[in-house]
């Protein structure tokens, strides 16, 4: 028998050795390689796990809360008499108003998300746990407010969240942001296809995608829905009755509850204006409220609620109980209903301008599913026989919820499908349909959204009012853009792309094959990231480093663009930058989007917004009589 040598003999009998962690990851990466869409599906699902999480802790707190507050509390001091009732808003807002004193303010809220997916800065960091515990202390306590909104921004903070950790493209943080607010609302009303449009038709600002954002967005809310549906219980957020329609005669009446509705949410929009402008002493009467201390407006605001809710306790907190009854068709007297409406519209006002946090769509499905009970009563008693042809109080209003929260947030799609999710009966969308589409018609007549501030906003150029708004539809967009843009071949690696974008002090560029035909777009954010992505590899295998020297414009570059046509306004162009949060357009021919005639940039825009403005001065003080005409004419 042969013995081996003491060297050979160690090597069999000590344990293998296994790989480091870096060499294990340049294998695993190198064999499996996911695309940017795998990734971001895979966020996708994250954003739908924490945002289910995070709305399911969200109703335990509002639970606890209100059994601290409502229950064991009120069992303590309710031996004193009916009145001590006013003193748990009061309570809350005593809470709300030191968490105010020592955090100054609770974050952004969506809209400032939204603003910031857009490129603009978060004055304010990500405080998403702090809100939510200010909104559970709110709702528990009685504010008249909805968990709805705290919902949708529990996903949304959790969205930006992740785009920032991660560092990634404006687009794909605008993507994350709306998954996150679909999930939101989806696990917050068992909602998931409402939860989606809510994110194509506010957040994102469209309803038409690419397919893989649809399937981001998509992704999100159910998983979402699913984890509120393992904590929450599968049931909707309201039990609702059949629907049944009784005469085609009643599609107009429908039409007069849409009429109703609009002015409704007008009225419910224009309360919550002036509350916030009255708190903050901006009203002449209310002036001194602006002297009072912030953390100390949550407190008055408290004892109001408390004092309204002596007499009409419905007000109090989310209301879903009292919108239930009406559901039901429990017997409200039309003077009942009408001072809850009134009343339910001023509390929620003077919560929210106060300093309450919480939503307003849960409010606003108060006021309308009131205000649809007591049209139909109203209806009924004024015309008897037209009344005895009508459906039951509450098929009005149930379609009064969804024209009031639709005029409100100004989503149709998403108070439709939320209602048709809800009920699950197809013989509700016809009236539906008439009474949101008139409500959110006639709101936007009385007073609309205007496109061209806001998008003049986006350029820098917000002092620009009334008629120097039409500028954006008269100028196209060739008078724009520019005619010789960078443009880089596909081939061209990574760091040679940034040398020359460097080199041209460019801000963008087209990626273009070996015909010169226009492949996609790529951006200095998009090569900073992976220069920075690689910087952090430095420390990994070579065969790692070098795959990632050797990726080209191809591999990180934007292949789904959007386009602008020469010939149209700035303003389409400007609307379809704003649909992905996007500083500049690929200019190609209508009937080949391959040929590239320019590049529209915002910079440019502003510019050229700004020489028009300039020349039209010009214009105007050239064309206008000397002084001295005018004094001698007088």
């Amino acid at each position: 028998m042969t013995l081996l040598p003491p060297t050979e003999l160690r090597k069999l009998t000590q344990p293998p050795a296994f790989p480091s962690l870096s060499t294990r990851l340049a294998r695993l990466i190198n064999r499996f390689q996911p695309s940017l869409e795998t990734v971001v599906l895979l966020l996708a699902i994250l954003i739908g796990g924490g945002t289910g999480m995070g709305v399911v802790t969200f109703h335990y707190l509002i639970q606890l809360i209100h059994n601290l507050m409502l229950e064991d509390l009120m069992g303590i001091i309710g031996v004193w008499g009916a009145w001590t009732l006013a003193c748990v808003p009061t309570f809350g807002g005593l809470i709300v108003g030191l968490m105010r004193w020592r955090t100054q303010d609770f974050g952004p809220g969506l809209s400032s998300l939204i603003a910031a997916s857009q490129g603009k800065e978060i004055k304010q960091p990500l405080r998403p746990v702090t809100k939510m515990i200010a909104a559970s202390v709110s709702l528990g306590s009685g504010a008249s407010l909805g968990p709805e909104g705290p919902s949708v921004e529990i996903g949304a903070n959790f969205g930006m969240l992740l785009s920032l950790v991660l560092q990634v493209s404006q687009e794909q943080q605008r993507l994350l942001l709306g998954a996150g607010a679909a999930a939101g609302l989806a696990a917050g009303f068992n909602a998931p296809i409402a939860g989606v449009f809510f994110a194509l038709e506010v957040v994102m600002g469209a309803t038409s995608f690419a397919t893989s954002a649809v399937s981001v967005v998509l992704l999100a809310a159910v998983v979402a829905a699913l984890i509120a549906q393992i904590g929450l219980g599968a049931q909707p957020a309201f039990a609702l009755p059949v629907y049944h329609v009784r005469s085609p005669l009643e599609l107009p009446i429908y039409l007069g509850l849409g009429l109703g509705a609009s002015l409704v949410s007008l009225a419910y929009k224009e309360s919550i204006r002036l509350a916030k402008a009255c708190f903050a002493g901006q009203v002449p009467i209310f002036a001194f409220l602006g002297r009072i201390p912030r953390h100390i407006h949550p407190i008055i605001g408290g004892v109001i609620v408390g004092a309204v809710a002596l007499y009409y306790p419905q007000i109090l907190g989310i209301g879903y109980g009292t919108v239930q009854a009406m559901l039901q068709d429990v017997e409200f007297s039309l003077p009942l209903l009408v001072v809850l409406l009134i009343a339910k519209l001023l509390m929620t006002a003077i919560s929210t301008g106060s300093g309450f946090v919480g939503g307003l769509f849960a409010p606003a499905m108060f006021l309308g599913a009131s205000f649809g009970s007591a049209y139909a009563k109203i209806v009924a008693l004024i015309a008897p026989a037209i009344g005895a042809q009508m459906a039951a109080p509450p098929a009005y209003a149930m379609v009064g919820m969804a024209a009031v929260l639709a005029a409100s947030v100004r989503a149709p799609l998403t108070a439709i499908l939320m209602l048709f999710e809800l009920t699950r009966d197809y013989r509700i969308v016809l009236p539906l349909m008439a009474a949101v589409g008139l409500s959110v018609w006639l709101i936007e007549r009385i007073k609309p959204n205007f496109n061209s501030n806001s998008n003049l906003q986006q350029i820098g150029l917000s002092e620009l009012k009334d008629e120097k708004t039409e500028m954006l539809q008269e100028i196209l967009v060739e008078d724009a853009m520019l005619i010789c843009p960078k443009k880089l071949p596909t081939t061209l690696g990574v760091l040679e792309a940034a040398k020359e974008m460097l080199r041209d002090r460019c801000h963008s560029a087209l990626v273009i094959n070996e015909a010169e035909k226009l492949v996609g777009i790529i951006s200095l954010d998009d090569i900073n990231r992976k220069l920075r992505i690689g910087q952090n590899y430095q420390n990994l295998p070579t065969e790692i480093q070098s795959n990632l020297s050797s990726q080209t414009l191809l591999d990180i570059c934007t292949t789904e663009i959007l386009y602008a046509w020469r010939d149209e306004p700035l303003s389409e162009a400007l609307d379809r930058m704003a649909l992905r949060g996007l500083h500049q357009l690929p200019v190609v021919a209508r009937d080949n989007h391959e040929h590239i005639l320019g590049l529209l940039e915002k910079e440019q825009i502003a510019l050229t917004c700004s020489l028009a403005v300039t020349h039209q001065a010009i214009h105007q003080y050239l064309s206008a009589p000397p002084i001295t005409d005018v004094v001698t004419n007088h």
